[in-house]
């Protein structure tokens, strides 16, 4: 069955999801037709979606994005999570002519120079295998709480993607930190390690740091830069990311 992707069935798909619990907004993508990715970062966020969808057996492709600079801890927890919830996680790696063609336009680690070689970089190692990724989809779940930062804060329950014709749905978008910890006490949720030590958004290893006491949850992320809004252009629409040289990263 073909699924409709539209702003009218986004902006009905937001309403009925406000009043279901997690398994129920799931579930319900899930019965729409059509092809249902979620990704995963592993971080908190999503082990909790993973968990739901594995605990239910519900047939929603689960893909993460492996961009080769990942922590340790993260790459390990992929192979626990399958393993926990009997599911395969497919991964998804950025090209290798890709990542030589900016290693010579911009070095290795190049993204620390300028918001344009740092998205250059996200472009290649993220962008790309996310639209491998989501090919052919019709649903695209996403771990995106209002609660996670300014630029996130209104974010719905579902919101049709133009660029990539399909509706992204934010089926943790009202949970807050405290909630998602006690779903992960009472249901026993394998997550990194990294939480544990300030880590409360992980993303590739060189781009993540450690947050300070009160600081946002996402300042750890690409700390070096000035603007308080940014992101790797996953969630963004790539028109409100800073121009880059070479499209064809």
């Amino acid at each position: 069955m073909t699924a409709i992707t539209d702003k009218g069935t986004a902006k009905a798909l937001d309403d009925q999801l406000a009043s279901l619990d997690l398994a129920g907004r799931l579930s319900l993508v899930a019965s729409l037709g059509g092809r249902t990715v979620f990704t995963t970062s592993l971080g908190i966020e999503d082990q909790v979606i993973t968990a739901a969808i594995g605990t239910h057996r519900l047939p929603i492709d689960v893909a993460t994005l492996e961009t080769g600079r990942l922590f340790k801890e993260t790459v390990d927890l992929i192979g626990e999570t399958e393993s926990q919830y009997d599911i395969t996680i497919t991964r998804y790696h950025p090209l290798k002519d890709d990542i030589d063609e900016y290693v010579a336009k911009y070095g290795m680690n190049g993204f620390y120079e300028s918001v344009e070689a740092r998205h250059a970089c996200c472009g290649v190692r993220k962008l790309k295998p996310l639209a491998r990724a989501l090919e052919g989809a019709s649903f695209w779940i996403t771990g995106l709480r209002r609660g996670q930062s300014g630029n996130r804060a209104e974010t719905p329950f579902a919101e049709f993607d133009a660029e990539r014709n399909l509706i992204k749905i934010n089926v943790l978008a009202d949970w807050d930190i405290e909630t998602l910890k006690a779903y992960v006490e009472e249901n026993a949720v394998p997550v990194n390690p990294l939480h544990a030590r300030g880590y409360p958004s992980i993303g590739c290893e060189p781009c993540t740091r450690a947050i300070k006491p009160g600081e946002p949850e996402r300042a750890g992320r690409w700390w070096w830069e000035n603007d308080e809004k940014r992101e790797c252009g996953l969630h963004v629409p790539e028109a409100a990311l800073p121009s880059l040289e070479s499209s064809a990263l």
